[in-house]
């Protein structure tokens, strides 16, 4: 583990805790009747560095810790949080999250046992430590980015690099005798860059991130990152805006996961079927894809960044599938909804940082390779368009009804791949594009890129991955 940092002790040492201490603060918040409560320490740090116009225009280094308390009762949550560690400032917040409850029944917190977690992101010292790679060697790196991507088309004008090395430790404790430690990582690094073309000007980028540490990024990965960057960017210059109307669509294999997660992952969060605001909330158990679709949202892949050894309310991390054979098997659940269900929590409980209560949340959400080849595929295809390259887009959780902007793709006619084009946006609904899935290819691949899942004020890190997928019939919002 990182620095020597490894044991239970270690980290009651970062805290300035025990378990008699977390025993007291227990008391304190389950003190007017709470059913359950937990406490999350956490110790963050968050370097970033940006360059731009060939010069390093920011850079921060920011540290925080701090612990958050939360008490359930019955569907109904109390949270507070404090920077101050010392166990006078969290038995104060204890008091303010237990204000939730109001009952004579008291319960009292069990003995406290370390549980056993996954070790899907151990990084040796040479990937992760800030000693192994101070700010002047992440400077060379992303310089060394910059110079790549000048040299590799001389219509670039502008570029923009940035490096960010994050690691937090982290502490649970709950009423129910849990108590684990993990030690997160996460590096990113980003480029973007500009070019003009007879008159003309497109812009384009390219990210990686994993938990892997620093080490991660060899000179081979560093020159793949650049040229995928320009290479996105001046493919621009030769592509035109189709018109729109229903068509065929084809999504590529890979980074096309974030319309798997967006138009459907989200509605089967299950604080959203809880509440009976999500589409999805009466198919379980029914039929809603074709037979090869299977679905899952998995929080296991070593490395991957939305990975987790164990969620924020200390339930291991899982495999879950939530689409079987075409069957809705499953939602992603945390403590709240799998105690309102009566089930087992799938790990799915997340929370931006100790000053946010866990919400369920994805982790790396991906369909499984299906019978179909992507060659097949393009064959099928009449009259439809390719998409390559997504940025942003927007979803009612309620009505599953989505829009996604395509930065980049091609047309699709007659069996072939033809005229490249951008600028477009689909529109459709999250059950109903699941039902015209019609070919999965046998090619799935995950995202590598820096993506960031947002939902009620807090983000957390996540990744997608999607096989080459075909969809029969999708409105097209063109020129």
């Amino acid at each position: 583990m990182k620095n020597g940092i490894s044991t239970l002790s270690d980290y009651f040492d970062i805290f300035k805790t025990d378990k008699v201490a977390i025993k007291e603060i227990f008391a304190t918040a389950l003190d007017r009747g709470g059913d359950y409560c937990d406490i999350f320490f956490e110790k963050n740090r968050y370097e970033y560095i940006s360059l731009e116009d060939h010069k390093v225009n920011k850079a921060s280094l920011t540290y925080s810790i701090g612990a958050g308390i939360r008490v359930i009762k019955g569907e109904r949550t109390g949270y507070s949080f404090s920077e101050n560690l010392s166990i006078t400032s969290l038995k104060n917040a204890a008091k303010i999250a237990s204000q939730i409850a109001d009952s004579n029944k008291k319960i009292s917190p069990i003995g406290i046992n370390q549980i056993k977690i996954a070790n899907l992101y151990e990084s040796n010292k040479n990937e992760s430590s800030p000693d192994a790679f101070l700010v002047k060697d992440k400077i060379k790196i992303i310089k060394n980015i910059d110079d790549i991507i000048f040299k590799t088309d001389d219509r670039v004008i502008k570029a923009s690099v940035s490096v960010h090395d994050e690691d937090s430790f982290v502490l649970i404790a709950s009423s129910d005798g849990k108590i684990s430690t993990d030690y997160r990582p996460m590096t990113q690094i980003s480029a973007s860059c500009t070019a003009e073309h007879k008159g003309m000007k497109e812009n384009n980028s390219h990210s990686i991130s994993t938990r892997h540490g620093m080490g991660f990024y060899s000179p081979e990965i560093v020159k793949e990152l650049a040229i995928k960057a320009v290479t996105r960017t001046t493919k621009l210059f030769d592509a035109l805006s189709p018109k729109g109307g229903e068509m065929e669509l084809v999504l590529s294999a890979g980074s096309s996961g974030i319309l798997l997660h967006e138009a459907i992952g989200h509605g089967m969060e299950a604080d959203f079927i809880r509440k009976g605001v999500s589409i999805f909330a009466d198919k379980l158990g029914k039929k809603v894809a074709d037979n090869f679709i299977t679905i899952v949202d998995d929080g296991t892949i070593p490395y991957d960044r939305g990975s987790i050894n164990v969620d924020d309310e200390n339930n291991e991390t899982q495999k879950t599938v939530l689409i079987e054979n075409g069957i809705l098997n499953s939602f992603m659940h945390d403590r709240i909804s799998s105690t309102f269900f009566k089930i087992k929590p799938t790990g799915n409980g997340r929370r931006e940082s100790f000053k946010s209560p866990p919400l369920p949340r994805m982790r790396n959400t991906y369909m499984l390779p299906g019978p179909h080849k992507k060659e097949e595929i393009i064959k099928s295809i009449k009259s439809g368009i390719l998409a390559e390259s997504f940025t942003n887009g927007q979803v009612l959780i309620g009505a599953g009804d989505f829009t996604f902007y395509v930065k980049y793709g091609y047309m699709v006619e007659n069996g072939k791949i033809t005229s490249p084009i951008k600028d477009i946006n689909i529109i459709g609904n999250g059950p109903d594009i699941l039902s015209k899935i019609s070919m999965v290819a046998n090619n799935l691949e995950m995202a590598e890129g820096g993506w960031t899942c947002g939902k009620d004020g807090q983000s957390v890190p996540v990744s997608m991955g999607l096989p080459t997928v075909k969809i029969s019939s999708i409105t097209v919002g063109g020129r």
